[in-house]
């Protein structure tokens, strides 16, 4: 609007006028994590129960740069022994390696690589391939990332270590940059319009599909295609959170048990890779297309702590700001909320902080029974810049098919849980008109997305 009707306005007694609210929901989804590659198998296998966390081997670090000698070594010392890893090869369900075929794709490393194929089953799934100039420039790219390529990184400092920085890969830099995620993936389908990466450590990947909606919400898009990456299985990631004492060490000798959320025996994390993508889209422009559409997010909260670079406030104040917001923007009450997908990492502290945010917020809808409650990570791990988004996904599923996944590991819940409020120990298919996912991460960021039927 120009500025003199600004100014006409702001002079004028009576009121600016409303503009009309653009509504979003989800027309594609994309996945690969460790239950498998696409969303028809994960879904399927999250259902069934099963899990895709196994036993590391050292040949799963990434230290094809180090001698034999050194990768043992590497190896015994460290204290974690489980990871939630993408299954790879050629069969169904699998993912295939030649997204780095290095003649097509020096630049692409694995955390890119699982965005790209997110991104492709999420708009085939969408069925939005667009060829006109207008079209490509109001679809637009939000995908994010916690760490990126770290172990381009480690393999870089040998090369320094060895004085041998002229072997260094000219594309050792668009290799481990976050953004280039969604660089590649606007390149390949021609989108122009936002380009856009959020770096929230595990809040990246909802706030990624939050920051997209946003875009459409204010015009700068009609689609966008939104999400989270990670693949940080390596030596240096592991080491980290070893020595931040972050990673689950007591189940090393039975991996599927090691993620544990809510439950009284857990201990640490397990780290995960994969990667969740989402088409976002205008009601509207979906409508006058035919599009297919799984439900409507209709709430974006945030918050932050202003407590600790790791750990939440014990009253879970930073949690209960993000869903209030959440529920605020979609203009519903805590009551109507049939299921919310806990961030819950398996961690002593902040499964229990998280619980107890959600029975402070929803109070006799949680303890009564009402309120469907489950991490998925017992499942799949943590899957830190790509958890946000993996976990909306599942969320959108849940409203889409009324069904609410399960939680694994949940043999002894923790004291903090009584009566009607615990977490779904089997899946559970109930109506679901309303999912709220949580995520939160480190340096206290917390993100609510709220879905909703679709209209």
């Amino acid at each position: 609007m120009a500025k003199y009707q600004w100014r006409r306005f702001l002079s004028s007694s009576s009121s600016p006028p409303i503009f009309h609210r653009r509504r979003v929901v989800v027309t594609g989804l994309g996945m690969v994590t460790p239950l498998g590659c696409g969303v028809e198998t994960t879904w399927k296998r999250l259902i069934d129960g099963d899990s895709g966390i196994r036993g590391i081997t050292c040949d799963d670090l990434k230290l094809d740069a180090f001698d034999s000698e050194t990768r043992s070594h590497v190896f015994d010392q460290l204290t974690s022994r489980v990871a939630a890893l993408v299954p790879c090869g050629t069969n169904p369900g699998q993912f295939n390696d030649l997204w780095f075929n290095p003649k097509e794709h020096r630049s692409v490393s694995r955390f890119i690589g699982y965005a790209l194929c997110a991104a492709d089953e999420a708009l085939r799934d969408a069925n939005w391939a667009p060829t006109e100039k207008a079209q490509k420039e109001r679809t637009g790219v939000s995908i994010g990332g916690g760490i990126g390529s770290m172990s381009d990184i480690l393999d870089a400092a040998q090369l320094i270590c060895e004085k041998r920085l002229r072997r260094l890969s000219p594309y050792f830099v668009p290799r481990i940059l976050i953004n280039m995620a969604s660089g590649h993936v606007s390149m390949k389908y021609g989108l122009q319009g936002p380009n856009h990466a959020a770096v929230t450590a595990c809040a990246t990947g909802a706030h990624s599909i939050g920051d997209a909606a946003r875009m459409i919400l204010f015009g700068d898009a009609d689609v966008m295609v939104a999400g989270g990456t990670e693949a940080s299985v390596d030596a240096l990631s592991f080491a980290g959170f070893c020595r931040l004492k972050a990673l689950s060490t007591k189940y090393n000798s039975s991996p599927f048990e090691a993620s544990r959320p809510f439950d009284s025996g857990r201990d640490g994390f397990v780290i995960g890779e994969g990667s969740g993508v989402m088409v976002l889209e205008e009601l509207e422009h979906a409508k006058e297309r035919g599009a297919k559409i799984y439900a409507e997010l209709c709430g974006y909260g945030m918050s932050g702590d202003a407590h600790h670079i790791t750990q939440p406030h014990h009253d879970g104040r930073g949690a209960i700001l993000a869903m209030t917001s959440a529920l605020k923007q979609a203009g519903i009450r805590p009551n109507q909320v049939d299921y919310i997908n806990a961030h819950a990492t398996s961690t002593p502290l902040g499964d229990a902080i998280e619980a107890t945010a959600i029975k402070a917020l929803f109070g006799e809808h949680a303890t009564s029974g009402a309120l469907a409650l489950s991490s998925t990570k017992g499942a799949i791990g943590h899957l830190l810049g790509a958890a946000g988004a993996v976990e909306a996904i599942f969320s959108v599923l849940a409203v889409h098919n009324g069904i609410a996944p399960l939680t694994l590991n949940l043999s002894q819940p923790d004291p903090v849980f009584e009566d009607a409020f615990m977490p779904l120990t089997v899946s559970k298919q109930i109506s679901i008109t309303a999912a709220l996912s949580n995520s939160f991460g480190f340096g206290g960021t917390n993100t609510s997305l709220l879905f909703m039927k679709a209209p």
